[in-house]
């Protein structure tokens, strides 16, 4: 890690509402017995979360003359509202607040009591996180699949949430009944259906990701996602330089990069990501369809890397099918319809309706998911709060070489999308880890 100094942001409120108590109505604010905060976001999470460690020396009268730590004298045992608000250190501070129904504490972790001090664990959850194990999808749902996810999520009934929704309209309407199953997993289990609007075919761009940040809860095209412009212009080097000259082209420096996965060769093939063969059997004709699918020829279904350059693996191991996939088509299932007559109707003017175009859009979707995550790098950067899961910045990487002024690796450098994200909070210092994504590797700029 570079030796460049990080300096501390500042957690400006961190107040504890228990359920029971004297401290139950105005709280009790214990941001100065906090010792480390890490907060997370992640593509592949429903819901945001937060784990604290507190350190206590026993602060809180229970009786005269006699103090009592934090744990036995608010009390906290699990469910008590967590009001917070923290900064980091940027030159314009970017400021993360929650209000009294933000956070929940889920548990408390590793308490260490003693004498003179007593350290545990925070794990704290989102109302949304709770409220998901308590509510199930029971309705039909019709109409387009980005409606139907605004539909669960605002249900009065169910998860109930005012928090900010923002989703990629859907091409093409699905319609299924919810079984009792929790709206987060159908929310999910919808997003690998999904094919966004504006691509022309619906076999151009499937798949989604559904997931929240500190904005609220998206419903976001992989595509779309990849399609955006750098967030802020953001664009970030790792160089030996102890500081970034303002006057180039970049944010700020990289202070660790770690490439947790390359490209897995093995893993990659055993999950059919450069070909397989699916089979779709139709029940009402009696019939079934094969199809093939090749990653190096079919980019006509939209599966296109993220740079132009791509370097394939050995056609040796792309182009015999690797996993075969099974499905049962649903033609004459779900028709559209307000009431039985209706559905029927529906049903009888177009036998061969398919609630989901399953050759078009599963293989495609699958893909999808496993190219993107074929090439993640984690880096490590100073606290910028201005950060979400699901951006797109840039980065540079320095080739190696003996050279003084050395340039940017043309394979490595490029964009890369946000899939998961820490910032963490000490007294010393504040970092944002970020664990980057992109599908491909990939002008020749100095690094100073």
């Amino acid at each position: 890690m570079s030796n460049q100094k990080v300096l501390p942001s500042d957690i400006k409120l961190f107040t504890i509402f228990p359920t029971t108590g004297k401290y139950s109505e105005k709280g009790l604010d214990i941001a100065a017995s906090i010792v480390e905060l890490n907060y997370y976001e992640n593509l592949l999470s429903n819901s945001i979360t937060m784990r604290v460690v507190v350190a206590d020396s026993g602060g809180l009268e229970f009786q005269k003359n006699e103090m009592i730590g934090l744990l036995d004298g608010l009390p906290i045992r699990g469910g008590e509202r967590v009001s917070i608000k923290f900064s980091d250190n940027q030159e314009k501070k970017n400021v993360l607040e929650f209000g009294t129904q933000g956070f929940y504490v889920n548990r408390i972790k590793n308490a260490n009591p003693g004498t003179q001090k007593e350290v545990f664990i925070l794990d704290l959850c989102t109302r949304e996180f709770l409220a998901n194990e308590q509510t199930r999808v029971v309705k039909r749902y019709d109409n387009k699949i980005s409606e139907n996810v605004i539909q669960i999520l605002r249900d009065k009934n169910g998860l109930n949430t005012t928090k900010d929704i923002e989703v990629d309209s859907t091409i093409i309407p699905y319609n299924f009944i919810g079984n009792d199953r929790k709206p987060f997993y159908v929310c999910t289990w919808l997003a690998t259906k999904g094919a966004p609007e504006g691509t022309g075919k619906i076999n151009s761009a499937a798949g989604y990701f559904f997931y929240e940040t500190y904005d609220g809860f998206k419903f976001k095209s992989i595509d779309i996602l990849l399609s955006q412009k750098p967030k802020d212009e953001k664009k970030y080097v790792y160089t030996n330089a102890p500081n970034i000259n303002k006057s180039t082209q970049y944010t700020d420096k990289i202070l660790s990069v770690s490439i947790d996965r390359d490209i897995d060769l093995q893993q990659n093939v055993s999950m059919g990501t450069y070909a397989n063969r699916s089979l779709f059997f139709d029940l009402y004709a009696m019939d079934y369809e094969v199809r093939n699918y090749n990653l190096k020829f079919n980019q006509i279904d939209g599966i296109k890397p993220a740079e132009e350059n791509v370097l394939f693996v050995p056609d040796e191991f792309t182009e015999a099918p690797s996993r075969l996939m099974n499905l049962i088509l649903d033609y004459g299932t779900m028709p559209s319809g307000n009431n039985p007559n209706a559905q029927l109707k529906t049903w009888k003017n177009d036998p061969k309706y398919a609630n989901y175009d399953a050759p078009k859009l599963m293989v495609q979707s699958i893909m999808r998911y496993n190219q993107l995550y074929t090439i993640k790098t984690n880096i490590i950067i100073a606290g910028d709060f201005s950060l979400r899961v699901g951006d797109i910045i840039e980065c540079d990487f320095p080739d190696l070489t003996k050279n003084k002024n050395k340039k940017p690796n043309k394979e490595t450098k490029g964009k890369y999308l946000i899939a998961s994200l820490c910032h963490r909070i000490t007294p010393e210092d504040t970092y944002t880890s970020l664990t980057l994504i992109r599908d491909s590797f990939n002008s020749t700029q100095i690094i100073d």
